[in-house]
């Protein structure tokens, strides 16, 4: 695991839902690093990457170096014209990657993008005509609940009742800066849409599917830039409270303020009060015990339980979404769940009080 998390990219159980070549896929835009994990997880699910793309050449033979298998491309074009190809994944500028899924299913072909899916309101009302016009899928990455094992199991542990009806969630995102090996667009707001836009994503999505909520309402928000004058434009706090529409409530705070010291990227938790009981997931440490991750600790009417789920659990999400792209199901994650967990971050986003001059 990376210290900064750029290239976050876990690796499970080979677990695949479909024959070697039968589902075929397509890598673009190598901007983030999560595109690693993305693979990695469309790979073990059987998928086959066929083809990557990026005008950045560098980017492309970093890429092989971890896929030597797949064929580079000579454009976006050549991919969109393939007909084998089924979903193409991509971690574009978190600017771009509206547009590029908007071409992508225009071509008849599903779309899986890192988080932030969008920056901006007019965005997702652009890609909810399209995904209405072509029926593709316009899915997401929220890698902080589909690809942490800990975070899976919660959710597991939840649609068995193990903590009665959740009632509230608590989400700490904390990551590492590392300013200095950052791309130039990440310090752009208006590329990177704003901390609670980019990294407040993967809790507000957590929130709606640990609360069971298909909406939501912004209650306050907060941002600001407390360290990092060299880059005004980048926010390096922000937190955001919420309302379910079925009464739960979210408080959850992001940073980018993870001391060098700590021996992962950040100290990411969860916590989940339920009528009957609360979960906290450790995600990626359990600071100054064990550098592991995926630690969970359950209380209920039971008693007291400490999982260690790494290498435990797996990755469901990955095999799921190849099968919902196959059947035209929605198992692995809702359109609805994608547009709201978006519209919901780009609204806190837009009205957040900033807390720093």
């Amino acid at each position: 695991m990376s210290k900064d998390g750029m290239t976050y990219a876990p690796k499970g159980k080979p677990n695949p839902v479909v024959k070697d070549g039968e589902f075929q896929i397509a890598v673009v835009a190598l901007d983030h690093g999560h595109i690693y994990g993305m693979c990695n997880g469309l790979v073990e699910a059987g998928g086959s990457l066929k083809w990557v793309y990026d005008p950045d050449s560098d980017k492309v033979d970093e890429f092989l170096d971890k896929f030597p298998e797949v064929k580079v491309a000579e454009s976006l074009d050549q991919i969109l014209n393939d007909k084998t190809i089924q979903l193409v994944a991509a971690a574009a500028i978190p600017s771009g990657r509206s547009a590029l899924g908007n071409k992508v299913m225009q071509a008849g072909k599903d779309y899986f993008t890192d988080k932030t899916p969008f920056t901006t309101k007019a965005q997702l009302e652009e890609t909810k005509k399209v995904v209405k016009e072509t029926g593709q899928k316009y899915m997401v990455y929220f890698s902080e609940r589909l690809h942490v094992e800990g975070a899976v199991f919660a959710g597991d542990l939840i649609k068995e009742g193990a903590i009665g009806r959740v009632i509230q969630v608590t989400g700490f995102g904390p990551h590492r800066l590392n300013a200095s090996s950052r791309p130039d667009w990440f310090f752009n707001k208006k590329q990177y849409g704003g901390i609670l836009c980019d990294i407040g994503s993967h809790q507000i999505e957590q929130f709606l599917y640990y609360a069971d909520c298909k909406d939501a309402k912004v209650l306050h928000s907060k941002v600001g830039n407390y360290n990092n004058p060299d880059h005004p434009e980048l926010e390096d706090y922000g937190d955001t409270t919420l309302v379910g529409d079925n009464g739960a409530t979210q408080y959850f705070k992001v940073d980018w303020f993870t001391p060098d010291g700590l021996s992962t990227w950040g100290d990411g938790r969860t916590f989940i009060t339920g009528t009957e009981g609360t979960i906290e997931i450790r995600k990626y440490v359990d600071v100054a015990r064990e550098e592991t991750g995926d630690h969970l600790f359950l209380v209920n009417n039971d008693g007291e339980k400490h999982y260690k789920l790494s290498g435990e659990v797996g990755f469901p999400f990955f095999g799921e979404l190849i099968k919902d792209c196959v059947d035209r199901t929605e198992k692995a994650m809702t359109q609805a769940h994608v547009f709201k967990a978006a519209e919901l971050c780009l609204e806190a986003q837009e009205r957040a009080i900033v807390v720093t001059k």
